[in-house]
């Protein structure tokens, strides 16, 4: 009862019948807010025309869009908001409907509005909120405005969608040719990125193969050219690419800086020998000076030959010293050799006087001639030294007299006016030890001088003497704080405990060579005792780690023995084909080698040192030799690449041969430093003028290339231009293919395969249009002899009526072909000897069917026996040559004129299905 009484009292909007509920629509006003939410229930009610008619009702776009959001699929809903957006219902302004377009998200609503919008504004602004790409092609080729098609097309972006639009847009020829300009754009920008790519990747091959090559002399060049050549690309490279290029880069950059770091470390140890050079040089310079200026003086005493001792003993270990860390040249070793040779000659001859001086002291006081002068002669005393003191009494007790001659006494005093002018050029240069060793031997030879022969030069020797003490005085004034503070600073090391053992012993030794480079300026017994023993509580100190030290330079010396018998069985047996870049590593491993075993015992360093010397010097000579053989070898690879360019090649095979030769050359190693850079000069130019030509003759290939490709295309344009008019126009086409053959082979790449197929495309169209045109051409002469065909009708039919046959004249068809003469004399042949009217009738519905096959007409399900047999017979008879459809429509209206008599039934029943075929083959493409 309640549920009866309710649907009772309920409005009339919500009565269960949808008749009512459609009737109580036209009632309800918009306006009144609660009618208003009454149709928007009805909008959604499950009656179609309920909603029509409620939403007819409704003019608010809102109130639809908030429908729509609740029913997404019902289409009255679209169809109203379609209507009243694009203005075909309703009253809305176009401001507002352009707010509501503005805001719109929905495709299909977009699409809608665009097309059917009564305003162009609107539409645009509806092509403007569209995304996808399909709505988006569909405006460019549907919409009725031309401004809405033009930006619709401009928003379509990607190749496809432009590839579509092209096919599509037919209705806008501006829209189809800017379709396909961006289209060939897009394309052209994506070979030329590809093409940029593959660029990249090149460089990145050739940086990347740079990379794991060994150093020459032109690497970093090609390094830098490779860099410049990546940074000049104006695409950007991808992430991948930029990894590669960077880590390429790194390796070439580490290459290049382990050999700039090789070279100067080379450069430094270059310097290092320089110095060691210099130090060595001056030291032999000292003691060759010493030995020159022993035959100067006139006696020779224990004081110059104790002199001449010190110096030696300084000179060896100094000389020992440099040589742990730097071989002598083979110069200096000479010279030293030399000087240790004169140094041996007047160590043994003053020995000599030693063990003989007793018996000429002895021979002397007992005045015995004889055994003095058999004494002086075993002294076997040198011509070239000064006598000693003893020496010289002997030889004026033998000579009987106590004063030398007056010839003797001018060499003296000339000896004596040279050494002071040696004194006063010492002096100049403040070498102090020099100048007071000769001065000491000038005021000892003033002494022997008489002095009225010596006073032209006493002032001179005075002068100078008082320079010397000049400058003695102030090295002494130098020296006296000097000394000082080498005292402090050696009490100061020898209470230090932080140091290590080897710099204690270093800053020792520097500290003694400072002490003894004072000599003895402002010498004094205190200082000298005082730093004696803060010596000798260092020298103390260090005798564990001395004695550590001596154990280590056994075990040098052990590695040095070692490494020089490894050296020598190198050098007696050398490979024939051994490598001076590994010879050279050979070389620099086994000098480093030498030097991290340093120190060696001082007593063997001399021996292994020269023993070193000479293998380093026999290892160079190998060195040497090889690099002579690699130079004779890159002279032989110089001209073997001159006589490339002369020889009669292919650029290309020319090329390879020059790369062959790179490979070789990378393969021999270096020649001689000097020689390296000037024959990979030569190498090169020669491998350029090769490149050179390989280039020009691409450029030519390339260039007539272009040329052909310029060719087809006019080729093209003309055929494309062309349009055959009848058969026999042919010969134009068959001309035109083999003008295309005579260019071929055409280059690769996009244009040449767009060419192909626009040329391929053409050809067909043309072979298709002249099958058109002969079938056409048949069919017309044909047509031409149909009163001879309409003749021969008649005939038959009077021939089969009254039996009366009669011969029909050529002249019904003047200029009948040849072979339808054939057929019109089989015609009237077969008037006078019929055969049955089965045969002809089945002859005919043959040559229908036939006709049928080849107007790609219908057959009849009782003709299929026919179609079988037919198509058996045109496949045999195409074995050796496929006949074409206007030959085979040639054939067929032969037989039809051939076929006879044909009464006028079964003419009538076949001519209709005939004519029919024939107007049908004008029609059909070729197959």
């Amino acid at each position: 009862m309640p549920g009866f009484l309710s649907r009772l009292f309920a409005p009339r909007w919500q009565h269960p019948d949808a008749q009512v509920r459609r009737q109580a629509v036209e009632r309800l006003d918009p306006a009144r807010p609660e009618q208003h939410q009454a149709l928007q229930a009805l909008c959604l009610d499950s009656d179609v025309a309920v909603r029509q008619a409620a939403l007819e009702k409704i003019d608010s776009i809102d109130t639809l869009l908030t429908l729509t959001r609740q029913q997404p699929d019902q289409p009255e809903l679209h169809r109203r908001l379609v209507a009243l957006l694009t203005g075909q219902a309703g009253s809305l302004e176009l401001a507002q409907r352009l707010k509501f377009v503005e805001g719109l998200d929905e495709r299909l609503l977009l699409s809608r509005v665009a097309l059917e919008g009564d305003n162009q504004q609107l539409r645009l602004a509806a092509v403007a909120r569209l995304t996808e790409e399909s709505d988006l092609i569909e405006q460019a080729c549907d919409n009725g405005i031309a401004a809405v098609r033009h930006a619709a097309a401009v928003r379509v972006a990607s190749e496809s969608g432009l590839q579509r639009l092209a096919q599509r847009a037919r209705r806008d020829r501006q829209v189809v040719r800017q379709a396909r300009e961006r289209l060939s754009r897009l394309r052209a920008d994506a070979a030329t990125l590809v093409a940029a790519r593959e660029q990249r990747d090149g460089l990145l091959a050739k940086l990347e193969a740079h990379a794991q090559a060994p150093w020459e002399p032109l690497y970093a060049g090609r390094y830098r050219h490779l860099a410049r050549a990546w940074e000049a690309l104006a695409d950007m490279p991808d992430v991948e690419q930029e990894r590669r290029f960077q880590e390429a880069c790194l390796r070439c950059r580490k290459i290049i800086s382990d050999h700039e770091a090789q070279e100067h470390a080379s450069a430094e140890t270059d310097r290092r020998r320089e110095r060691a050079a210099e130090a060595r040089e001056s030291l032999l310079e000292a003691l060759e000076e010493s030995l020159a200026s022993l035959p100067r003086g006139d006696r020779l005493t224990g004081q110059d030959i104790a002199s001449l001792r010190s110096q030696k003993v300084l000179l060896a270990n100094r000389w020992q010293t440099l040589s742990d860390l730097h071989v002598a040249d083979e110069v200096l070793r000479q010279r030293y050799d030399a000087v240790l040779a004169d140094y041996d000659h007047v160590l043994r001859t003053w020995e000599r006087l030693e063990e003989h001086s007793a018996d000429i002291e002895q021979a002397i006081e007992e005045q015995d001639g004889e055994r003095l002068a058999a004494a002086i002669d075993a002294c076997q005393w040198p011509d070239t030294l000064p006598p000693a003191p003893l020496l010289s009494r002997a030889q004026q007790m033998l000579a009987g007299q106590k004063h030398p001659d007056e010839e003797d006494m001018a060499a003296r005093l000339e000896r004596f006016a040279q050494d002071l002018l040696q004194l006063e050029k010492l002096l100049d240069r403040g070498a102090f030890k020099g100048a007071s060793r000769l001065h000491q031997s000038l005021k000892h030879r003033a002494d022997t001088l008489p002095s009225l022969k010596l006073r032209p030069h006493q002032a001179t020797l005075k002068r100078l003497g008082a320079r010397l003490a000049e400058l003695r005085d102030w090295r002494g004034f130098v020296a006296g704080p000097k000394r000082e503070q080498l005292c402090q600073a050696i009490d100061l090391l020898a209470i230090d405990t932080a140091v290590t053992d080897a710099e204690l012993d270093r800053r020792h030794r520097q500290l003694v060579r400072d002490w003894k480079d004072l000599g003895d300026a402002a010498a004094s017994r205190e200082l000298s005792e005082h730093f004696r023993s803060a010596s000798d509580k260092i020298h103390e100190r260090l005798t564990p780690w001395r004695e550590r030290q001596t154990q280590e330079r056994e075990r040098n010396l052990g590695a040095r023995i070692a490494l020089c018998e490894q050296l020598e069985a190198l050098l007696e047996a050398p490979a024939e084909d051994a490598d001076p870049d590994a010879l050279r590593r050979i070389r620099d491993q086994a000098r480093e080698e030498w030097r991290r075993h340093s120190p060696v015992p001082r007593d063997q360093a001399q021996a292994i040192g020269r023993r070193f010397g000479r293998i380093r010097f026999a290892l160079q000579g190998l060195i040497d030799q090889r690099a002579k053989q690699v130079a004779d070898a890159k002279h032989a690879l110089i001209e073997e690449a001159r006589s490339l360019v002369e020889r009669q090649l292919t650029s290309d095979g020319r090329a390879a041969q020059a790369k062959a030769l790179q490979q070789r050359w990378r393969e021999l190693g270096r020649a001689p430093r000097g020689e390296e850079h000037a024959l990979w000069r030569e190498f090169r130019a020669a491998c350029d003028q090769i490149f050179a030509l390989r280039d020009a003759q691409r450029d030519d290939r390339t260039q007539k290339a272009r040329q052909r490709l310029d060719e087809m295309q006019g080729l093209i344009d003309r055929l494309d231009a062309w349009q055959p008019t009848r058969s026999a126009d042919s010969r134009t086409l068959e001309e035109a293919i083999e003008q295309a053959s005579a260019l071929e082979p055409l280059p690769s790449g996009r244009r040449t395969e767009g060419m192909r197929r626009r040329w391929s495309g053409i050809v067909r169209t043309r072979r298709e249009r002249l099958a058109r045109l002969a079938v056409m051409e048949e069919i017309q002469r044909w047509q031409a002899s149909r009163p001879l065909l309409d003749a021969h009708l008649a005939a038959d039919a009077d021939c089969l009526m009254r039996e009366e046959c009669i011969e029909v004249p050529l002249e019904a068809a003047p200029g009948l072909p040849e072979d339808m003469h054939s057929a019109h004399a089989q015609r009237n042949a077969s008037r006078r000897n019929p055969p049955p009217a089965e045969v002809v009738g089945e002859q005919l519905a043959r040559l229908r069917v036939h006709l049928s096959l080849l107007a790609m007409g219908r057959i009849s399900h009782h003709d299929e026996p026919l179609r079988l047999a037919i198509q058996v017979e045109r496949l045999n008879e195409g074995l050796g040559r496929e006949l074409s459809r206007a030959e085979e429509v040639r054939i067929v209206l032969r037989n039809l004129l051939a076929t006879g008599p044909v009464s006028p039934e079964q003419w009538e029943r076949e001519v209709g299905e005939l004519d029919s075929l024939l107007t049908r083959l004008t029609r059909l493409p070729p197959p």
